[in-house]
This record gives C-alpha cells, sequence and structure tokens, in this order.
C-alpha cells in the first residue's frame, strides 16, 4: 500500500508539474474582443441583403449590367454601326495646271444585314436574363457563406458555454478537495490533482473564448455588421430535388443560351455590313470656268468568306461547349452535394436519439458520483473521471442539437432555397 501510495503522489505531482510547465511556456495570446450584439428585430433575410450588397462581386455584376444595356443600344439603333463622312479634292495645281478642278462630298451609311437586328435584340435580352441570373446565384453563394459563418458562431459559443461551465465545475471541486484537505480528510496529492484539472479547464477555455473571437471576427467582415439576428433556424424546404429554377443551374444555363445566341449572330454576321454612300460632286473642267454639280450613290456589298467567319464561329462553338461543360459539372457537384446535405441530417437526427440517452445517463451518474465522493466511497480520480465523461456527454449533445439546425440550413442551401 505504501508503495501504491508513493506511486500515486509521483504521477500526481508530474502531472501538475507538466501542466503547470506547459502553461508557463506557452506565449500570451494578445487580448482582443469582437463585440457582436444579437439584435432580435434583424432577420435572417435582412442580414441576407445587407450582406449581398457589400459582396466584392457587385462590381462585377455592374460589368455586365453595363454590357447588357450596350447589347440592347446596339440592337435598337438606327443603323448597326456610326456613319463615316467623306470629303475629296483634286485639282491638276501641281500637274498640267489648266485650271481642272473637283470637289467631293459623301456620308457613308452601314446597312443591316437580314436578320441581324433580330439576333442582336434576341442577345441583349439574353445578356439582361445572364445579369439577372447572376444576381441570384450570387444572393445564394452569398447566403451560403452567412448560414455557414452563423452556425460557426452559435457552435463555438456553445462550446465556450460547456468549457466555462467546466471551468466552474473544477474550481468548485478544488475549493471542496482544499478544504477537506486542510480538515484532514484528503491528501495532497488530491489537491494537486484538482488544481491540475482547473488548470486544464482554464486552458480549454482559454482556447473556446479564441475561436469564437475567431467566427466572430469572420462573421463581421462577411456581413459588415456588428450585430446577429437573434433566431438564425429556418423550416427545412420541401423542395425534392434539384431543378432548373436553382439559382446556380439557372445562371449557367443562361449562359449556355448566351453563347448559342452569340454563335447565331456569328452566323448572320459571316460578312461584313453593306454600305451605301450618298455623295456630292462639283467638277471643273481644264480651261472651264463652269462648275458641273452632281449627286451620286454608292453601294459596297462585302462577300462571304471562310477567311472572315471561320474564327468567329470556332470561338463561338468554344464559348458553347465550355458552358455546357460547366453545366453538366456543376449538375453532378449540386447532385453529390445535396445528397452528402441530406444523409448528412438524417444521421444526425439519428445520432442525436443516442446522445440525449447517453447524456441523461451521464448526469445521473454525476450526481451518484459526486455524493459517492462526499461519502469516501471513491476517490477523487474516479470522481475526476465521471465528469469528463459527463461534460463530453454534454458537449456532444449541445454540438449535435447545433449541427442538427445547421445540417438543415445546408439541405437548404443545395436545393437553392435562400432565407
Amino acid at each position: 500500500m505504501h508503495l501504491l501510495s508513493n506511486a500515486r503522489s509521483c504521477i500526481a505531482i508530474g502531472l501538475a508539474v507538466y501542466c503547470i510547465a506547459t502553461l508557463a511556456g506557452e506565449p500570451d495570446a494578445p487580448e482582443h474582443h469582437d463585440p457582436l450584439q444579437v439584435n432580435q428585430q434583424l432577420t435572417l433575410r435582412d442580414l441576407l441583403l445587407k450582406t449581398f450588397e457589400r459582396n466584392p462581386i457587385q462590381h462585377e455584376l455592374l460589368a455586365m449590367d453595363s454590357v447588357a444595356r450596350a447589347r440592347a443600344v446596339h440592337a435598337g439603333g438606327i443603323l448597326p454601326a456610326a456613319p463615316s463622312v467623306m470629303m475629296r479634292r483634286q485639282t491638276d495645281t501641281l500637274g498640267s495646271g489648266r485650271g481642272e478642278s473637283e470637289w467631293e462630298a459623301g456620308l457613308e451609311l452601314p446597312v443591316w444585314l437580314p436578320g441581324q437586328r433580330d439576333a442582336r435584340t434576341a442577345l441583349a435580352q439574353i445578356a439582361a436574363s445572364d445579369l439577372e441570373a447572376s444576381r441570384s446565384a450570387l444572393l445564394l453563394k452569398t447566403a451560403g457563406a452567412l448560414r455557414d459563418a452563423l452556425w460557426n458562431i452559435r457552435m463555438n459559443s456553445h462550446l465556450a458555454e460547456l468549457a466555462e461551465l467546466r471551468l466552474r465545475t473544477a474550481r468548485a471541486l478544488q475549493n471542496d478537495v482544499e478544504r477537506r484537505f486542510r480538515a484532514g480528510e484528503l491528501a495532497r496529492t488530491d489537491t494537486m490533482l484538482a488544481e491540475n484539472d482547473t488548470l486544464l479547464a482554464n486552458s480549454q477555455l482559454v482556447r473556446a473564448k479564441a475561436e469564437l473571437m475567431h467566427a466572430r471576427h469572420r462573421y463581421t467582415v462577411l456581413s459588415g455588421m456588428i450585430e446577429m439576428p437573434g433566431r438564425i433556424e429556418e423550416p427545412l424546404a420541401e423542395q425534392p430535388a434539384l431543378d432548373a429554377t436553382h439559382p446556380l443551374i439557372h445562371e449557367l444555363e443562361t449562359k449556355l443560351s448566351l453563347a448559342q445566341n452569340e454563335r447565331e449572330l456569328v452566323q448572320v454576321e459571316r460578312r461584313e455590313n453593306p454600305q451605301v454612300l450618298l455623295s456630292a460632286r462639283s467638277l471643273r473642267g481644264a480651261f472651264d470656268s463652269q462648275h458641273n454639280d452632281s449627286v451620286g450613290i454608292t453601294v459596297r456589298i462585302p462577300l462571304d468568306t471562310e477567311t472572315r467567319a471561320a474564327p468567329l464561329l470556332a470561338a463561338a462553338e468554344s464559348n458553347i461547349s465550355r458552358a455546357l461543360s460547366d453545366l453538366e459539372r456543376l449538375r453532378f457537384v449540386m447532385q453529390t452535394a445535396l445528397h452528402e446535405a441530406q444523409h448528412n441530417l438524417e444521421t444526425t437526427r439519428s445520432e442525436l436519439a443516442t446522445l440525449q440517452g447517453q447524456d441523461s445517463l451521464a448526469r445521473e451518474n454525476q450526481r451518484l458520483a459526486k455524493t459517492a465522493f462526499d461519502l469516501g466511497e471513491i476517490d477523487l480520480v474516479s470522481l475526476m473521471r465521471v465528469q469528463a465523461l459527463g461534460y463530453e456527454a454534454e458537449r456532444a449533445l449541445g454540438s449535435k442539437q447545433i449541427q442538427l439546425q445547421w445540417d438543415i440550413a445546408r439541405v437548404n442551401q443545395a436545393l437553392g432555397v435562400v432565407p
């Protein structure tokens, strides 16, 4: 018994010294605080819209809007391109010097090709639809980032609260053990074990608070706000499967339509636009004091050659192939994401029922162990082991309850549902 007591004392002293040395050897983390208030009036939808407006990709949407407007202006123009003014002057002053003189002025007007205006109009309409589809897709992507940021805060907040509870429990146990040590009921090694447990609990609390601050900071950077909604839970969407209304799929389908319309436009614009030149000429012959004035019209019709059309058609076909590949690849990715999100939700629900039973048993076991320790029926190590199991059961249950709501949000995200 004496040898066992000495061995137990050495182990306890070693654990305490190791823990204290470890804590002392770690550099102190700089203290910082990321304030975040809960606003019960702030809804998840309002938060999403505010976050959406400050998304950096808004600059790309503004550029897309400018392109769509420019396409509409081009399609609605009277002429397919800008007209040209032509001036010509010819004289024989540096030649024969017989007084010959000629002036000519003209206006060159491009003419729409057959079907070109309709193709341009259709392309402008598709470009406007592409812009709206990109906005919807960006809104969904923003919702996904926001959902993860909010539930990450909720999860880390839960872990920090549990760490505080564990520290309070450890301190209370340490105070009780020290009191009983002073009364001669417990050995000095027990006080060292209790103190070691308090130090470990404090270390875990410091780390949990740091992770919570990091989660809050990421949310603030994303949303630009120091407030978060009081309620972030969502009902599970009833949409059974993916379809064309999914914002991400609809965005790529629109881009595919845009590429197809661009190919149709290239087919129409295989050759350059015809040109009509309206001109007026004033001519004076040699040794003639009278000017002869006339007007004329010139038509220029470019011919269709593969030299011009082949590269344009090849680029259009390449854009279609790329858009089609992106769409098919996205469908595979979204189907996998939806399957995994739904399966994770089902798994979490199954695990939650088991963890609820484990938590009930752990709470009862903790109560019985504390009573047995007070009566001297078990030692401190046994009590601490039971408390550790109870803490782990409570942590697992609370985390799984939060994970269940997080999984619901992820299923909604996979289905393309925004708050």
